[in-house]
């Protein structure tokens, strides 16, 4: 049973479509990264799996029951948590409290539990916990945004850019850290601008183009694919 399947799914913004029919599929322990230029429709597709979003058509069906028009609380519950383009951490909260948001879903001992696991993958995050998170770094607050994704414990983790405005050492290491969630078993769909970092992580691919699945494939045959090497990786 697939973790996570879409089947020609639309979105759109009044007359805009935004995703024309997009199908995929995502399966338990999987890596599976979504590469697209500025406009693909990459974040309508994770805030439209999320609930954020009304759908035109098409169905989301994740552990093989319809979450299609669920509510993103409700979402959540079922075991999908999303990191988002931008970080969108509460910046007059502190690291603790926005960590302690995150497991809004879940019985207060186990939240605390996931919030002591989150600070053992992010330090620093230890190291500012009582400092108000519109202080951090970039970075930092993308530790935060995972880690609070995280604290909801998911069977599925949404990351949308994650590398967004950060310099290149700092990218290292927050994929350095998705190997790590990717390693004990946590399923991950990764949306990336930064093909090769995305690629390197994922299993398998999808390249989306103005809201259409153009390619898809094991990440290895993406990456030496001539179409995403000349717009994505240099040539």
């Amino acid at each position: 049973m697939s973790l996570l399947k879409i089947n020609e799914l639309r979105v759109a913004y009044g007359q805009i479509e935004a995703l024309k029919g997009v199908s995929l599929v995502v399966e338990p322990g999987e890596v599976v990264a979504i590469l697209g230029a500025n406009g693909a429709g990459k974040t309508t597709l994770m805030r439209a799996i999320s609930g954020l979003l009304p759908k035109s058509s098409g169905q989301i069906i994740f552990e093989d029951r319809d979450i299609t028009n669920l509510s993103a609380d409700r979402i959540v519950r079922c075991g999908i948590a999303q990191s988002p383009e931008g970080r969108r951490v509460f910046g007059t909260l502190t690291v603790a409290e926005n960590l302690k948001l995150g497991g809004f879903t879940r019985p207060p001992q186990e939240s605390r539990a996931s919030i002591e696991a989150a600070y053992t993958m992010f330090p620093r995050l230890a190291e500012r916990r009582e400092q108000f998170a519109g202080t951090l770094s970039g970075g930092e607050q993308q530790m935060l945004a995972i880690g609070r994704a995280l604290v909801a414990k998911p069977k599925l983790l949404l990351l949308d850019e994650p590398s967004l405005g950060l310099a290149p050492i700092i990218i290292q290491s927050i994929f350095r850290s998705l190997r790590g969630i990717a390693d004990t078993g946590v399923t991950i769909l990764i949306v990336e601008q930064n093909a090769r970092a995305a690629l390197k992580l994922a299993d398998r691919g999808y390249v989306l183009e103005v809201g259409r699945i153009m390619l898809e494939g094991d990440s290895t045959t993406i990456l030496h694919s001539p179409e995403v090497r000349a717009a994505y990786l240099g040539g």
